[in-house]
Parts: C-alpha cells; structure tokens; sequence
C-alpha cells in the first residue's frame, strides 16, 4: 500500500466510516498483504509512543517530578510492544473468524483480519496524542471508544452478519480482545526485553499466514498460538451447529464453550460452590486467629469465578489477609501464561521487589515493601486455583510459611472438578 493509499485509508477510516467499509469488505486482499502495507506501519505509533514516554519524555510521578529509563531498555520495550501487538491482532482476528457463523456471519480469515486491523486504527492513531504528556489516559480512551463504533460498524460488511446482530457480535468480540489484552500484557510485564521472543517474530511468518497453520511450529508461542487457533475453529462449529438446532439450552451451552476455548482453557468449567471453596479456609493462619471470612461464586456468558476471603489477627497489630479463588473457566488464562506464554518477570529498588516466575511448574508472584514491611505472596495451583496471603510480617518468608500451611494438594485434587466432557 503506498504512503498516499495509506494516508487515505486512515482519513477515510476515521472520518467517513459507512462509505469505507464496503469498499474495504469488496477489496481483494491476502493476510501478509495486509500486514505489510498496513498493520506494520500503524502499530508502530503505539511502540514509539511507549519508547518516547519511558525514554524521551519520561513518565510523570505526582509529588516526584518525572523519571526516564535507558535507552536500550526503552527501545526493547517498544519492540517488545510492537511485536505482541502484531501477535494480538491475528489472535483477535482469528476470534472474530470462528464467531461469525455464531451471528449469521461467514467465516473468512482474510476479511476478519480487516475488520479488526482497521477498528484498531482509530487505538493507533489516538496514540499519537498520548505522547504528550498528561493526555495518554485521554488518547487511549478516545481510541477504544471510536474503535468500538468502527468494529460495529464494519462486520456486517466484512463478516456479512446481519446489521441486528452487529451488537452483539462486537460485544462478544471485545470480551475476547480483553483477555487477549489482559494476556499479551502480562507477557510484557513480566518479559523486560525481546529475548522472551527468540529475537524476532518467530511466531508468525507473514508469507504463510493465509494457511490453515498462521504460526510457525519451531517456537513454544508459535505451537501455542497454532493450538488455539485450532480449538477455537472447532469451538466455532459447535456454535454453528447449535444455532441451527434452535435449541435455546444448546445455544447457551455452546457459547459459554466456546467463551472458555477464548478465555484458554478450552472447556467449560463450573467453579466450586462457595460452600465449597470455604472449607479451604484455615481457623488459624500463621498463629493468628480467623476474624472474618467470606466466600461466592460469580458467572456470565457460561463461565464462573468463586472465591474464598479471611483475615486473620492476633487483635492487636497484626493482621493478614487469605484470598483463595478457582477460575473456573478463566483458568486457561493461567496456562497461557506458565506455559508457551513463558511470564517471569523480577525487579527490585530500594524500597524492596517484584517477582513472578515458576516454581515446581507454576506460577508464583512476591511483592514486598521494605518501609511497610508488607508485601503478599500468591501461588497458582494446578493452573485453576490461587492462594493468596498478603499483610504484615517480618519477611517475604512469613507469607510464604503462612502459604504453605494452606491444603493446596487439596486443591490441586480438583482441578477436574466441575469441568464438562467434550
């Protein structure tokens, strides 16, 4: 795509919508092609935006002025933006591909790719605003907003749903590119640098995207990425085939399948009854007795979350805080996560530190502040359940201690609980 196509495209995009879409939806186009002339391009304003910010003009503290990091570590971080960026964006295509039949649509992987990289369009080119500091919030909300409205917009032109069912298919949509969002970004958190990736896209060879394979096998994201794409297509036609029973229980059933193969975990998981999840609450934690405890269960579009709250003290100045929670469905964010995901992340100053990294196989986050001497120690249990322990102690060790005396192989025994057959 020329500079003057391009600029034109964006122009047009932004400013007369109704009048784009069809000529966008009616254009012959390949995925690389799309890339290449498009996608590449606009994205980079957000990843120069972040090394700008860090690096430039620096990051804004109330009371503390502002704080710049290094150049290398600014720049890694922009192409470690830039890079998941691209990653998501095929991801979330890939979601609004297996959906259209779900909303009277046609699946087309091409066309699906554009309704999301020209929606995203109006995110990009927001970004550009929030270099400027005190206005990022401002441009980011500015740019979700607009590319809603452009996502709704544009399916019924590019996926062929009909016009009623645009609403919908977008909401459904934007849940799945929160938890692709929620994802990627804990990826950049806890990756610090590019060498989490192999040193380049290795994920994703644009020349053969227009395959039933998107991703290259030679990588652990590449085989995850490859794996979730195939769950999701074969969730997509258990959609369609229950829209065309007519049976409303199916119909239900089958989205909240296919919202637990988005979330990751690829079946529809019931979490545990409060009553349940409440029995894991110790009478005594780390000497300190229980004063208070709560526990519920919360679900939407099939899918459930439980958790169980206490807090301990010894009535006088200490207290600590137990947070046990099943995620039900959401557990594949989990696994995305400690498995091709790769999260780990360490960081330390002066006022003490931040950790996430794996331990016998799962994932364990410490935080700790040195002036409080608080801090709170979580860890993740058969990629379903976590375990929190947060509050006062002497150390990070007490919170661990505290953790441990949890019955987390107890846990771990129901990992399988409430989970539906295929």
């Amino acid at each position: 795509m020329q500079t003057s196509h391009l600029l034109g495209r964006v122009k047009s995009i932004l400013l007369t919508p109704r009048a784009e879409w069809p000529v966008i939806a009616a254009e012959s186009d390949t995925i690389s092609g799309i890339y290449t002339g498009y996608i590449m391009i606009l994205a980079a304003i957000p990843a120069v935006k972040v090394f700008l910010a860090l690096s430039v003009i620096g990051v804004s503290m109330p009371f503390a002025g502002s704080y710049r990091i290094g150049l290398l570590a600014g720049l890694t971080s922009a192409v470690t933006t830039y890079v998941l960026t691209l990653i998501g964006t095929f991801i979330v295509a890939l979601i609004v591909d297996a959906l259209a039949p779900t909303f009277g649509g046609q699946k087309n992987r091409v066309q699906a790719l554009k309704v999301v990289a020209y929606a995203y369009t109006a995110a990009w080119v927001a970004a550009i605003i929030g270099i400027v500091p005190g206005l990022g919030l401002l441009s980011a909300l500015a740019g979700l907003i607009y590319g809603l409205y452009l996502l709704y917009l544009g399916l019924p032109f590019t996926m062929k749903c009909p016009a009623e069912k645009s609403l919908g298919y977008t909401v459904v949509t934007v849940l799945a590119a929160i938890v692709v969002s929620i994802v990627l970004g804990l990826i950049v958190r806890a990756a610090g640098g590019f060498g989490t990736f192999g040193g380049g896209l290795t994920g994703m060879p644009l020349s053969q995207a227009t395959g039933s394979s998107a991703f290259s096998n030679h990588s652990a994201i590449g085989t995850g990425l490859n794996d979730y794409a195939k769950r999701m297509n074969d969730a997509s036609k258990q959609l369609d085939s229950a829209q065309k029973s007519g049976d409303d229980a199916a119909k239900a059933n089958a989205m909240g399948q296919f919202m637990s193969t988005a979330m990751g975990s690829g079946k529809k998981v019931e979490s545990l009854a409060p009553d349940q999840i409440k029995t894991f609450l110790p009478d005594e934690l780390d000497g300190l007795r229980r004063t208070q405890e709560a526990a519920e269960r919360n679900g939407a579009m099939g899918m459930q979350i439980s958790k169980a709250t206490a807090t301990y003290s010894n009535g006088a100045n200490r207290t600590l805080n137990l947070e046990i929670t099943d995620a039900g469905s959401l557990k594949g964010l989990v696994g995305f996560a400690s498995g091709w995901a790769g999260v780990e992340r360490e960081s330390q100053s002066d006022s003490g530190f931040d950790k996430t990294y794996k331990s016998g196989g799962q994932l364990v986050h410490e935080q700790w502040n040195k002036q409080t001497q608080s801090g709170e120690y979580t860890t993740f249990i058969a990629e379903r359940f976590s375990v929190k322990v947060s509050g006062q102690a002497s150390d990070i060790d007490d919170l661990k201690r505290a953790a441990a005396t949890i019955n987390t192989s107890g846990l771990a025994a129901l990992k399988n609980s409430g989970v539906a057959a295929n």
